[in-house]
């Protein structure tokens, strides 16, 4: 029987640059409050958002996600030539085929890397950080670019109370690569498909597509059911990844969640006892919920102010659709 030759990959990896694209147009309270009955103090009260960010026509998923993308292989100090795999995370490029991490890794000249798109929501981030980990210590490509994009205004109902603040459009992205010691920690990851209800897409394409429905679909949350689930399980999920890099919050610089609520933010520190040294990433109150792009936004945010700088030690967490969920302890770039 003949023997397979190993993997020869590096024997860690890391996050070696990270960029993001908001979209020009700033949308506040006032506006979405044209179409529903509410307040700007309700809104802010119950999600922290003050504004958020929609993209225009010009400002497509691969548009975005290539601003964001040049920025962080400028950050990463390496050529577009040198990236091996391109991991698009997203729930609103709405061709079903091919992958519009094919498009973006031709746009950025990447040259004839690995490229697909994968639907994780809110979580997709996190998934796509952790498949381009295992890429880059398994050898099958020495840097990787994942990208987290979304625009969600094109599934926002503007006339739905629950949900019609909360979305906004943006991208943001790293770049994976090799390492000398361990800067991306184990991940924890799962699913809980009893749940799957309580976010999701109003009605199938195909509903909509032979008329049975005449609005177009749009995402869906049952609010209440999914607050408790993010706080209290996802306070556990968090903690479990700290446990599984070997570190305590007291060894935390940075803390960045999903920018789901700021309710949800807030009380997630509160249940980890997250100590006053600890930033928070709270980049929901201007750019709104925008799923897989919240956290390398929210990243980019952070050491674009000096918030956050290279080296920190930072827990991640994604938690949304699906309902599913991934939490990793990274080094910052």
């Amino acid at each position: 029987m003949a023997k397979i030759r190993p993997s020869q990959g590096a024997p860690y990896a890391r996050i070696m640059g990270v960029g993001g694209y908001r979209p020009t147009r700033v949308v506040p309270n006032e506006v979405i409050l044209e179409t529903i009955d509410s307040s700007d103090e309700w809104i802010r009260s119950r999600s922290g958002i003050a504004t958020r960010h929609w993209a225009s026509d010009e400002e497509t998923v691969a548009m975005m996600s290539i601003e964001a993308s040049g920025k962080a292989i400028a950050d990463a100090g390496i050529s577009p030539q040198q990236i091996g795999g391109v991991i698009v995370s997203t729930v609103s490029h709405f061709k079903q085929t091919p992958a519009i991490a094919t498009e973006i890794a031709d746009r950025i000249g990447a040259g004839k890397p690995a490229a697909f798109d994968i639907s994780a929501g809110c979580a997709g981030f996190g998934y796509g950080l952790t498949l381009a980990k295992g890429m880059v210590v398994e050898g099958s490509a020495e840097y990787v670019l994942v990208i987290g994009v979304e625009r969600l205004s094109d599934l926002t109902d503007l006339e739905d109370r629950a949900t019609a603040f909360l979305f906004g459009d943006g991208a943001g992205a790293v770049v994976v690569g090799p390492a000398r010691e361990p800067e991306i920690g184990p991940t924890v990851w799962g699913s809980e498909g009893d749940k799957s209800n309580t976010i999701m897409q109003t009605v199938p394409w195909d509903e909509y597509r032979n008329g049975t429905v005449e609005r177009f679909p749009a995402l869906t949350q049952e609010g209440q059911a999914v607050f408790r689930w993010a706080v209290f399980e996802m306070a556990k999920i968090a903690q479990q990844a700290l446990d599984a890099a070997g570190i305590t919050s007291a060894d935390l610089d940075v803390f960045i969640p999903h920018q789901a609520n700021m309710r949800i933010i807030d009380s997630m520190v509160k249940t980890l006892k997250l100590p006053e040294h600890v930033t928070v990433a709270r980049d929901v109150e201007t750019t709104g919920n925008t799923s897989a792009a919240s956290i390398p936004l929210a990243m980019e945010r952070l050491l674009a102010t000096g918030q956050a700088k290279s080296g920190d030690t930072a827990l991640v967490i994604g938690f949304g659709a699906g309902l599913v969920y991934a939490a990793t302890v990274v080094t910052l770039p």
